[in-house]
């Protein structure tokens, strides 16, 4: 009779056991960058340590720009030269045009002239090809001028690619984060794609779990769940964590499952948005539950 009582609380005890357990494991990671030089130079200024805290906009180092800004200064000085050469041009033109214009009222005397018999044709011959020869002038002188415009425009576009240079020079944080791994020193020699630091923004972080195939019906995008991690003397804090992604198609348990049967199952990757309130930490561990 005795059995018979204690075995429904023996089941009881272990669907309570079985109810509070979660429903899936993983670790806590974030959405990382890489920032690179886009230049070659010197870092002549390095602001950033490990765990530095910086915002968007923040200039995280700086690299040598003598030479950038003494080809600015040579191309600053061609371009004078092209400005001045352009403006000689323009005179040349206004020359062109005032002697078309007078050459043009000596043609209208002549023929005047011709009617009343006081001029030969030969003047008025003379007249026209003179007109003819200031067009000319005028023509060639269009023509250097367009030349000297598309030379100077070539200098100017030459000067704003130097002058982004410059700018890329400061190395600044893309978003608020914090630095979590630095790949340069001051002084070191910087070429363009190379590393400086690694950082990310914790003031969330992501917890990638895994799934089996029969708990896929109750997960969605969006939904709220309950994240548990340690907190010490064998104690749990609870967070508040949102899903954010499943994977669309099943892949075998990665390798950080320690028996080989784990590994063989299928399951479906998720991650949860978990908003950090300081204990978050890359790579710790944490549970879920639906």
């Amino acid at each position: 009779m005795k059995k018979l009582l204690i075995l429904p609380l023996l089941v009881l005890a272990a669907c309570s056991g079985k109810k509070d357990l979660p429903d899936a494991y993983g670790n806590f990671e974030t959405d990382e960058i890489t920032i690179s030089s886009e230049n070659g130079g010197k870092i002549v200024d390095l602001r950033i340590n490990e765990g530095s805290e910086v915002k968007a906009g923040d200039i995280i180092a700086i690299t040598d720009t003598i030479n950038l800004k003494l080809q600015r200064l040579q191309l600053l000085a061609q371009t004078q030269s092209v400005e001045a050469q352009l403006a000689n041009v323009q005179a040349q033109m206004a020359v062109s045009d005032q002697q078309i214009t007078n050459l043009g009222k000596d043609q209208v005397r002549v023929n005047k002239m011709l009617t009343d018999g006081a001029a030969t044709p030969k003047q008025k011959d003379d007249v026209e090809g003179q007109i003819a020869l200031a067009h000319k002038q005028k023509s060639a002188s269009a023509s250097q001028l367009q030349s000297i415009r598309k030379q100077a425009d070539a200098v100017k576009a030459q000067i704003s690619v130097l002058n982004d240079k410059i700018r890329n020079a400061f190395i600044k944080a893309p978003v608020n984060g914090t630095i979590l791994e630095k790949y340069a020193e001051m002084g070191e020699f910087s070429v363009p794609g190379k590393a400086i630091c690694k950082m990310a923004n914790l003031q969330s972080l992501i917890l990638r779990v895994y799934i089996s195939e029969n708990q896929l019906a109750s997960v969605k995008i969006g939904q709220k769940v309950k994240v548990n991690i340690d907190a010490g003397d064998g104690k749990m804090k609870e967070l508040a964590g949102q899903v954010e992604w499943i994977a669309s198609q099943a892949e075998f348990t990665p390798k950080i499952i320690q028996t080989r049967e784990e590994r063989v199952k299928l399951v479906y990757a998720i991650k949860i948005r978990v908003q950090n309130d300081g204990s978050l930490k890359i790579g710790m561990p944490g549970e879920v539950k639906f």
